[in-house]
């Protein structure tokens, strides 16, 4: 192999046939320089002979339509929220004609990086961003496990700068929420109530639709705060999933997510009315929506009434399962927490745990409490020696 460098980047120089052929790799990375050189080398043998070359790449939007998205939709036929995901950013990935367009061997870094100016200059979060980037990342590596591209396609990296999922709730916040959820629902039997006794009813003769699930809101925040699900795994629960005291789910983002997570008494005892008073036989929590459970828009509304009427800061439902793990995490060893979040690895639990302050003090006051008894027999042992000098 005659590979040499200019600047960051390997050229490959040899002759063939009498003529020198000196040409740029177009990579940083030796070992693939060496593939790239001996695929050109062995271009060079099939066009002597007379065979005929490998057909062109596809360009990345022919990639998308023809290959990934179907893919997409066949194996997250059921998580429409996902499906949703790859939609936004692959919208803003074919967006950009200087990528769209471009075929999958003539991606440089340089197409990349205009792509990412591109999304910096929208306005965006860093989160938004970084989750189309993820997005296009899925798609290249993709191209090149299916052999639609010879060519190692340049490396997406993500933007720093991410704010990360922070915050957890009081004892008293949780308990003021849950309060406000319950009031929340009774709000809604009331104005039911009313309006059976309203005009519209009496005089008029039409009767007003009866509030199918009035507590919803309540059932379901009870249900993130007491057992640590992800939203989606809650919104998406089926009542075979509910047996023997515990919740059972069976598939999520990882291999990690199949596990067994024990219910408290009134998280048991909700769903136990829930499923007297079952408004389905499928899902815990069913909604008029597409996929036939509730979605996270579906408590969007009784979501803000209840952090108002509670008066706590705006938060995500993703906030309760940061507050149960954090929770946890005070006498649950760190395997068992794993297990129970539904992780691969601790680090990912790392990010879920975020010590209370009073906890935190409690503990820092215990160590020292053993630690000053050191301190005076390591001052005493000074004082008697420093006497007899």
């Amino acid at each position: 192999m005659s590979l040499y460098k200019r600047g960051e980047t390997w050229w490959y120089r040899f002759e063939w046939r009498g003529d020198e052929i000196r040409e740029s790799t177009k990579v940083s990375n030796q070992r693939e320089a060496e593939k790239i050189e001996a695929a050109r080398k062995t271009q060079l043998a099939r066009d002597e002979v007379g065979l005929k070359g490998r057909k062109p790449a596809p360009t990345l939007r022919e990639f998308v339509e023809k290959s990934f998205r179907p893919h997409i939709a066949v194996h997250f036929a059921e998580k429409i929220q996902t499906r949703r995901y790859y939609g936004f950013g692959l919208k803003a990935v074919l967006a950009y004609p200087a990528l769209a367009e471009a075929r999958l061997d003539e991606i440089t870094a340089d197409i990349l990086n205009g792509f990412v100016a591109r999304l910096q200059g929208t306005g965006w979060e860093v989160s938004t961003m970084n989750r189309t980037l993820q997005v296009l990342r899925r798609v290249f590596k993709l191209a090149q496990e299916w052999g639609a591209t010879d060519r190692v396609l340049p490396k997406v990296r993500l933007l720093p700068g991410e704010n990360r999922r922070e915050r957890t709730l009081t004892e008293a916040e949780s308990e003021a929420y849950l309060a406000a959820a319950e009031t929340v629902g009774s709000g809604i039997v009331a104005a039911y109530e009313r309006a059976l006794e309203g005009i519209r009813a009496v005089d008029r003769g039409e009767a007003p639709i009866k509030p199918a699930d009035p507590y919803l809101l309540r059932d379901v925040a009870t249900l993130l705060c007491d057992c640590g699900l992800r939203p989606d795994e809650a919104f998406r629960l089926r009542w075979e999933q509910v047996r023997d005291g515990a919740v059972h789910i069976q598939t999520g983002k990882t291999a990690n997510a199949r596990r067994m997570v024990p219910l408290s008494e009134p998280a048991a005892a909700l769903l136990e009315a829930r499923r007297e008073a079952a408004l389905s036989a499928e899902w815990v929590f069913p909604a008029p929506t597409m996929s036939g459970h509730i979605e996270h828009f579906t408590l969007k509304k009784r979501h803000h009434e209840a952090e108002k009427l509670a008066e706590v800061a705006p938060f995500t439902f993703y906030t309760f399962r940061h507050t149960c793990l954090t929770r946890w995490s005070s006498v649950i060893d760190p395997y068992t927490l794993a297990y129970l979040a539904g992780h691969s690895d601790f680090a990912t639990t790392k990010r879920y745990v975020h010590p209370r302050l009073e906890v935190v003090r409690a503990l820092v006051e215990k160590a020292r409490e053993v630690q000053t008894p050191h301190k005076i027999r390591h001052s005493g042992k000074m004082e008697a020696v420093s006497n007899a000098a």
